[in-house]
């Protein structure tokens, strides 16, 4: 258990000074364009994804969000007594990869966001952002496992330009971009709302995800398929 919580706290921090950093160099050398600046953070986010959910993987599952594991633990794929420290464990690493990248950057180590995301369409895309994230995990390991840190991490970075809120999709991640008033920051008093619209779409996405993989469930689809069974058996 304290090899996955590490990898989980490695993980969330790596995630969070990559979409803090990237975001500050971003707005750096953008030369004041808003579009070029994003790109830039969602190319490192998803870039980065594809790393960590490899290198991870293996050891802790690489869940690196806590709607993630908390849908895990719902299809019996993590125990629920693991839910809570997985859960402690991505929100420190969250922090501690915030204050990294503030220090890279020679910026005060602990901020408060002053940028405002809220509205009912950030909120929808915030529902649709988790959604999409957690089919596409669901949809993988059910058919296609090997193939989870790359389709996660173009998940990310499609959903960056097609949400209105440019995915957080991430209860952590989303707390501790409040901790940062950079081009990644999320206002404090926003963080509870986005949080519940991601709720909403994990649970959504748990939902369709048995009516399109029935019988296909995460806490099986690890298991090899049994070989069919000979013809009148």
């Amino acid at each position: 258990m304290l090899r996955r919580l590490l990898a989980e706290t490695l993980g969330m921090a790596f995630l969070l000074a990559t979409v803090v950093g990237s975001g500050i160099a971003a707005v750096q050398l953008s030369g004041g364009s808003a579009a070029l600046a994003l790109l830039c953070n969602a190319v490192a986010t998803g870039a980065i994804l594809v790393v960590l959910i490899t290198v991870l993987g293996p050891v802790s599952g690489a869940h690196l969000n806590p709607a993630v594991s908390l849908t895990m633990a719902l299809e019996r794929r993590l125990a629920w007594t693991a839910l809570g420290p997985y859960v402690a464990a991505q929100l420190v690493g969250a922090v501690l990869g915030v204050i990294a990248a503030h220090m890279m950057f020679e910026q005060p180590m602990l901020q408060l966001s002053t940028t405002g995301r809220t509205g009912p369409g950030q909120w929808l895309g915030e529902a649709i952002a988790t959604f999409g994230l957690l089919l596409t995990i669901f949809g993988c390991i059910a058919r296609a496992p090997k193939s989870t840190p790359l389709a996660v991490g173009l998940y990310v970075l499609a959903a960056y330009w097609f949400t209105s809120s440019t995915s957080f999709a991430n209860p952590a991640v989303t707390i501790a971009r409040s901790l940062t008033d950079t081009f990644a920051g999320i206002a404090p008093t926003d963080v509870p709302t986005f949080i519940v619209a991601q709720m909403v779409g994990a649970f959504a996405a748990v939902l369709t995800g048995k009516a399109l993989w029935p019988g296909v469930s995460p806490a099986c689809a690890a298991r090899p398929a049994p070989p069919p069974k000979p013809a009148g058996s």
